[in-house]
């Protein structure tokens, strides 16, 4: 999902790495994801993944930016 974070956000990051996630069990399933982009720079992902059968792809759902490491993940 780097690939449509960087789409939405209008830039591209050299650091990209996920330290945390929670789940979320609904007709597929959420992934609440903190990722470091760099610097003490964080973003926390709402990323959707379909159940098997539908055969798609991880879409990023959505995003919350200025986030610190300290910050805790919530659902959002």
């Amino acid at each position: 999902v780097k690939n449509q974070l960087e789409g939405k956000v209008g830039k591209t990051f050299d650091v990209f790495t996920a330290v945390e996630f929670k789940t979320q069990v609904v007709a597929g399933t959420n992934y609440f994801i903190k990722v470091h982009v760099g610097n003490d720079e964080f973003m926390h992902l709402r990323v959707f993944r379909s159940l098997p059968h539908e055969n798609k792809p991880l879409s990023l759902h959505s995003y919350q930016s200025s986030k610190a490491k300290h910050d805790e993940l919530t659902y959002f």
